[in-house]
């Protein structure tokens, strides 16, 4: 179908949505024909961008195009201000995940610097975010370099390394002693009042402002206080503060100059190899290079450089407090003037975003593409290697279990319930050895209502395939069943009644003996403990067993809560919660015979149970 054409079709479809949308900024999502998001977006104006959308002469890329096509339906969120609507954009996107959306992934975790919020705060490196009214420093790439600025921080500054809960109260009372930090003067001992709050606070004051990269403040102070000391001749607190200030000129002399006007900037580098790409940020503080991060981006041929690069900058500030007084970037960008009005309204100040052609920034930016093209080709280079790695598993695979084809999608089975009650089974896939959680799936049991798991199991996966044969979906390479043979020839029954079994390759793997069943074959193979290949099989079965379990809990949960049990005089949650572990259903324990019932409770409630069902029963209540 031609452009035009899709087009018209899309305002035949939504005309009266599109026509009565406010001009007002915030937030837009498009669905498809099923109602899943795929596209979240934002704009000061919602009329003019979403419209813009399905303007015949306006020119689209190759992504946008794809993505009208599939575009059925569309919702908008009001916002008042931009900062609202970047941060709402950011938390629908990370929780949606919209196929058509920018998603910016780091290839593992970064370390920040936390300040606490506490009397006497501490600073450590940490990855978790806890938001106390602590401060967060980072993310720093370089775990060595984080703790190499710790311990100076620590040295020059000489701040506590403990974990005690100092208060002013409990030093007073002579609660704490000081550790051996204080005896080798790497700590000033604030928790036996050596120093005071408002001192020990004053260190840590200066200690932020080197952790923003602010070391030129913190040394003139220092310098100084150093001088009036020796004016009122004491030489020895003199010394002290000329040793801070040695360290800490020791510790700024060891970073990079790469700007000698001493103007905090952001430096943002791009680099892009087929189907990946890679953007950076390099911290640029007084002049000094202070750090780098950097994000990997999926699927890139969908995507402009300027794309990437102006979600590369959203991300980073949505991360971080500190904002420049100067951003510098490889390329024009689209809503550049909604990223500087919302980066100048946080940072209180206007801000400068310059693209460099010639000159000192030129090569700086040349320099951040650089960084990001050699940290692109380590990412590859690593991606490669696991994939050979997971290559010769899948292989291996292939081979003990003398399949037709290697295994590169594994769907995997197992049932849970308890005493034929809530009955569920989960079905986790692994594509090329790796979790695929996207696939996941829960099932709760139809046709059957007792324990049986041999029919369980043929019916989760007569349900789970008979989908996708109607959705003419692709079929997994290899079919695993947590049990024997049991529940290997249920599962196969279902195949055969909807013609797939020769279509698909199917195992049981059972627990007790790790014995793998192979259709036809009456003898299991048992494969080597060490083996790579039994290794892969029992992690497949294992995250199915623990999907399984953690979905049973929740409706056993659910249903243990709003049990009519709870509403029984002596009877409590947990009370409850056992009754239906060991019996089932409220119907057995009032069927069940009183010794029993006495081993898990006594008389008096017994008869609360009876009495309270009893009029329950009459007023036509379901027991369940």
């Amino acid at each position: 179908m031609e452009k035009f054409e899709i087009i018209k079709e899309k305002i035949d479809l939504l005309g009266d949505k599109l026509s009565n949308l406010p001009s007002k900024p915030g937030i837009y999502q498009f669905k498809d024909k099923n109602g899943k998001v795929i596209y979240v977006g934002k704009s000061k104006n919602l009329r003019n961008r979403v419209r813009s959308y399905f303007q015949t002469g306006k020119p689209q890329d190759a992504k946008t195009n794809a993505m009208i096509r599939h575009i059925f339906d569309f919702e908008i969120i009001i916002v008042d201000s931009e900062i609202e609507a970047f941060l709402l954009e950011d938390n629908l996107i990370k929780s949606l995940k919209p196929k058509y959306n920018i998603m910016l992934r780091d290839d593992k975790s970064y370390p920040y610097v936390r300040v606490t919020n506490e009397e006497f705060p501490r600073i450590f490196p940490t990855r978790k975010l806890i938001k106390d009214g602590s401060k967060y420093f980072g993310p720093f790439t370089d775990v060595r370099s984080i703790k190499q600025l710790i311990r100076s921080i620590r040295t020059i500054f000489q701040l506590r390394s403990c974990d005690l809960k100092l208060t002013e109260n409990a030093i007073s009372r002579g609660k704490f002693k000081v550790c051996l930090d204080y005896h080798i003067h790497k700590c000033q001992g604030p928790c036996e009042g050596h120093i005071s709050r408002n001192d020990y606070i004053n260190n840590v004051q200066s200690a932020i402002h080197v952790l923003s990269g602010k070391t030129r403040e913190i040394e003139k102070i220092l310098e100084d206080e150093m001088y009036l000391l020796s004016e009122k001749m004491e030489f020895e607190k003199a010394a002290v503060v000329r040793n801070k200030l040695q360290a800490l000129r020791d510790f700024s002399s060891r970073q990079k100059v790469v700007f000698t006007d001493f103007i905090d900037r952001d430096i943002f580098g791009f680099a892009k190899n087929d189907s990946y790409a890679c953007s950076i940020v390099l911290k640029v503080r007084e002049g000094k290079l202070l750090g780098k991060r950097h994000y990997i981006i999926k699927n890139a041929e969908l995507y402009s450089e300027d794309e990437i690069i102006a979600k590369t900058i959203e991300k980073w500030y949505l991360e971080t407090d500190f904002i420049p007084a100067e951003l510098l970037v490889p390329c024009e960008f689209d809503q550049l003037e909604y990223i500087t009005d919302w980066l100048g309204k946080r940072r209180g100040k206007t801000l400068s975003i310059q693209i460099p052609k010639i000159g000192e920034k030129k090569k700086i930016i040349d320099m951040a593409n650089a960084n990001a093209e050699y940290t692109l080709k380590d990412y590859l280079l690593k991606l490669n290697r696991k994939d050979q790695v997971i290559s010769k598993i899948l292989l291996s695979l292939q081979r003990d279990l003398r399949l037709a084809k290697i295994p590169k999608v594994i769907e995997c089975f197992d049932n849970s319930h308890l005493q034929g009650t809530d009955i569920v089974s989960s079905m986790v896939c692994f594509e090329n050895g790796k979790p695929k959680k996207s696939a996941y799936r829960k099932f709760k049991a139809k046709e059957i209502n007792q324990n049986d798991d041999f029919g369980v199991m043929r019916e989760t996966v007569y349900r789970r395939y008979k989908r996708l044969k109607e959705e003419n979906s692709d079929l997994p390479d290899l079919i695993v069943i947590d049990g024997g043979k049991g529940q290997l020839n249920a599962a196969i029954e279902a195949l055969k009644e909807l013609e797939l079994f020769d279509k698909i390759q199917i195992i049981g793997l059972a627990k007790r003996l790790e014995e793998i069943f192979i259709p036809d074959k009456s003898e299991s193979i048992l494969l080597p403990r060490t083996s790579s290949s039994l290794k892969l099989i029992q992690q497949i079965r294992d995250e199915a067993h623990r999907f399984a379990i953690t979905f049973h809990r929740k409706l056993r949960e659910k249903r243990t809560i709003t049990t009519e049990l709870v509403n029984v005089k002596g009877i409590g949650k947990q009370t409850a919660l056992k009754l239906l572990e060991v019996f089932g259903s409220i119907a057995n324990i009032l069927n069940a015979n009183e010794n029993e019932l006495l081993k898990y409770i006594n008389k008096q409630k017994i008869e609360s149970i009876k009495k309270h069902f009893q009029s329950v029963d009459n007023n036509n209540l379901i027991l369940n």
